[in-house]
């Protein structure tokens, strides 16, 4: 956006990612100016045309053309200076152009010149007005109205703003889940897309998490409340948008860096054409045809579209920066807990003694189960899929596990000391590597139920694509056992391994990595994870159940904790730099060229107004070959 329609306020303003009321007001007047003077401009040529002899009419009217259009150019040059940014050279060449048309009395220049380059900017607002929409529509979608359930069991509409964690909402077919949450009752489809970006609805029912952006499809739910307003989901990926909306990738940062060196270049060139030459046209081309919209252009119109791309496939962004260094990274180290692995126990196997079933076995369990919210009693739950036994006098033993009676039988699910203490005989335990829970009914012992916490099913291809992108350093870091964390690195062709971390330990590592000359991509889900992924030359956090800590110590989060979406990630941002590193060689090239020829007088009489076009021009391929990346696509798993 032009300095022309920013001030120091409005800076401040923007960092909400929408266009303050006094930028629109701007926006608007330009417009209307520019509309008069395009008027005024026709006018002037149709008297000249039609009616020779009013020349000084027609130059009257052509110098109230140039007023008007003189009036936002000036003051976009001025607050260029007062707040100076790579785009305001842009305003200050056009402004000294402006003075210099006047100076030499030519007034069909002074007033065309502004306006072509009015043309221009407008095309650049609306890219910037294009990703603000698109933070507006998300933004909306927060502020809604929800039902919220009384104590008495009543049902009043609320708006969003007014929720509270803990608040008990309900949900009917087609409602947008207003905040996060976890479903207390009912089972439906609950449609992600515009969240995680998966494409097929996702089965909820009591004890699942539903996030904000959500839409309930079928079916009719409790929710109670656990994170609202900005801690939401939805609240954190508009956060994070705009975060990368305001972010300046490192090129546009080089390029200011030599902004005030290029701009005394262009000066030179510019007083050295007119003494050479005394040719004040080719003098004016040459200040217009120097102005570098495109190459300011350049790398933040391909960002935003990548971020767009990347938000998409459900990887949030936190920064230009961060979507260029990911091309860079030659190394990925993975913590194990909640990243590689699932992050909850599983049963893996199920061991019952001669005569018993393996259904006989695993529905006593987890009927047995149910009595206890231990991680190992809620995998037993999820493993058992017949139909619960109806339980007598179920008592939970903490640290030992649970008793019940089934009919005359005490019935037991626990550890070997639990059986020692009711007098059961036990077979030896299995050598396993993970939580083993055993069963007995009266004085019979069933059987051992295996759990562990078992890799992601994508987790293989991942690693494996990671690795023919040349990430072929890779590393298991965990706080973990190192024989728990050897056996899932075997599993998933992880040949380095370091475990039993801790935080700072893991920190360490990141950076023996980087110190051995890797740039290593950091992925995590925890708290324990969060000064690694600090270090990395890219943290990314899995963002569906990784905690606040990691997702803000991250620069890329994963919201669909889909690993494939890593190799995703590099391939977008690899297409990214090379764009970028397109634009920017389209920008330098073709600036060089209509200097050079603005310079030389190959321009001609209508030097600058050519220039002006030209420079338009090259605008349009800039953008254009940035929109090009809003292509890319992948399949959404």
């Amino acid at each position: 956006m032009t300095a022309e329609t920013m001030t120091a306020n409005d800076a401040n303003t923007r960092g909400e990612g929408l266009l303050s009321r006094s930028e629109q007001i701007s926006l608007g007047v330009r417009l209307v100016l520019s509309l008069i003077a395009g008027g005024c401009l026709i006018l002037s040529a149709g008297l000249l045309f039609l009616a020779p002899s009013q020349a000084e009419v027609a130059e009257l009217v052509a110098g109230i053309a140039a007023l008007l259009v003189a009036i936002p150019a000036l003051s976009a040059a001025w607050e260029s200076l007062r707040h100076p940014d790579l785009h305001g050279i842009t305003d200050q060449l056009i402004a000294l152009a402006l003075v210099a048309a006047w100076a030499a009395g030519d007034l069909m220049t002074a007033a065309l010149l502004p306006l072509v380059m009015t043309l221009g900017h407008i095309l650049e607002e609306r890219s910037l007005l294009g990703s603000q929409e698109a933070i507006r529509a998300l933004s909306r979608l927060t502020q809604v109205k929800t039902r919220r359930v009384l104590p008495g069991g009543e049902l009043e509409e609320v708006p969003t703003q007014s929720l509270h964690p803990g608040d008990l909402i309900d949900l009917r077919a087609g409602d947008l889940v207003p905040a996060d949450g976890v479903v207390q009752t009912g089972k439906s489809s609950m449609d992600t897309a515009s969240i995680t970006g998966e494409s097929v609805p996702v089965e909820v029912q009591p004890g699942s998490e539903v996030f904000s952006g959500s839409i309930n499809v079928d079916g009719h739910l409790l929710v109670k409340l656990t994170r609202v307003g900005q801690d939401s989901t939805l609240g954190r990926v508009i956060t994070l948008l705009q975060e990368a909306e305001n972010a300046k990738p490192p090129i546009t940062r080089l390029l200011e860096r030599y902004a005030g060196r290029y701009m005394v270049l262009v000066l030179l060139t510019a007083a050295g054409t007119w003494f050479l030459t005394s040719n004040t046209v080719a003098m004016l081309a040459v200040l217009v045809a120097a102005c570098p919209c495109a190459l300011v252009l350049a790398a933040p119109a391909t960002s935003i579209a990548a971020i767009a791309v990347a938000s998409r496939h459900g990887i949030l962004v936190k920064g230009a920066g961060f979507l260029e260094n990911v091309a860079t990274v030659d190394a990925v180290v993975f913590d194990k807990t909640g990243t590689v692995t699932l992050g909850q126990l599983q049963v893996v196997d199920a061991r019952p003694e001669s005569g018993v079933s393996r259904d006989e076995l695993a529905t006593l369990a987890g009927s047995l189960a149910g009595a206890s919210n231990h991680p190992v009693s809620r995998a037993l739950v999820r493993f058992a899929t017949n139909a619960k036994l109806e339980l007598d006098d179920v008592k939970e033993t903490h640290g030992l596990g649970v008793v019940g009676r089934l009919g005359v039988d005490t019935v037991a699910l626990g550890r070997a000391e639990l059986f020692d203490e009711l007098g059961i005989a036990i077979s030896s335990e299995p050598n396993h590597d993970g939580p083993i829970a055993g069963v007995a009914r009266g004085n019979k012992f069933l059987g051992w139920m295996l759990l562990a916490d078992e890799p992601r099913p994508e987790a293989p291809e991942a690693i494996a694509d990671l690795r023919e992108l040349g990430l072929r350093r890779q590393v298991l870091l965990t706080g973990d056992r190192m024989s728990v964390a050897r056996r899932i690195a075997d599993v998933l062709g992880l040949p380095n391994v370091r475990a039993e971390a801790l935080p700072a330990e893991k920190m360490a590592c990141v950076l023996d990595e980087i110190g051995a000359g890797y740039r290593p991509m950091v992925v995590g889900d925890g708290i324990n994870d969060s000064l690694a992924l600090k270090v990395g030359a890219v943290g990314v956090a899995m963002g569906a159940r990784g905690s606040d800590v990691a997702l803000a110590s991250a620069d890329l989060v994963l919201m669909t904790n889909d690993l494939r979406r890593l190799g995703t990630c590099i391939r977008l941002s690899r297409r990214c730099r090379r764009t970028i590193y397109v634009n920017v060689a389209v920008g330098l090239g073709w600036t060089v060229v209509i200097v050079a020829a603005a310079a030389t007088g190959v321009m001609g009489a209508s030097g600058a107004i050519i220039a002006a076009l030209l420079h338009n021009f090259s605008t349009l391929v800039v953008m254009a070959n940035a929109g090009r990346l809003l292509k890319f696509q992948e399949p959404v798993a």
